[in-house]
């Protein structure tokens, strides 16, 4: 099978899977991505209990995107281009906390983001002052 022929998707990182050590260790490669951003989030603080993850990180706290379903929210992060194998990697690498879902971003492209596992997209509020 050629490189052509591998099926890919689009991952978009806004954390710690932006990070070279968590790559090598995630995927088994350094990521080249693009620059995107997420709207309709915000980001909170995440504690990791998940030793194992703090390891590889190098961080006990992370950041977690936060449904906001307000446009003037944006989250900045990076897309990458992914196979179906690297998503499951990432899927072990993520804790409970987060879900993967799948999202619009800014620039059009359909990626998977992982998100607060409480996160419900069926509201949606305006921005203050806009």
């Amino acid at each position: 099978m050629t490189v052509n022929e591998v099926q890919t998707e689009f991952l978009f990182s806004y954390g710690t899977l932006q990070l070279e050590t968590v790559q090598m260790a995630t995927f088994g490669r350094q990521m080249v991505g693009t620059s995107d951003a997420l709207r309709g989030f915000d980001l909170v603080l995440l504690k990791i209990e998940d030793q194992s993850v703090v390891a590889i990180s190098g961080k006990a706290h992370h950041t977690m995107a936060r449904f906001t379903g307000r446009a003037c929210d944006v989250v900045p992060g990076t897309v990458f281009v992914v196979t179906p194998d690297e998503i499951q990697n990432a899927d072990k690498y993520e804790v409970a906390a987060v879900k993967r879902v799948a999202v619009i971003l800014q620039s059009g492209v359909r990626a998977w983001a992982y998100v607060d596992a409480r996160s419900s997209f069926s509201a949606s509020t305006g921005c203050t002052g806009w």
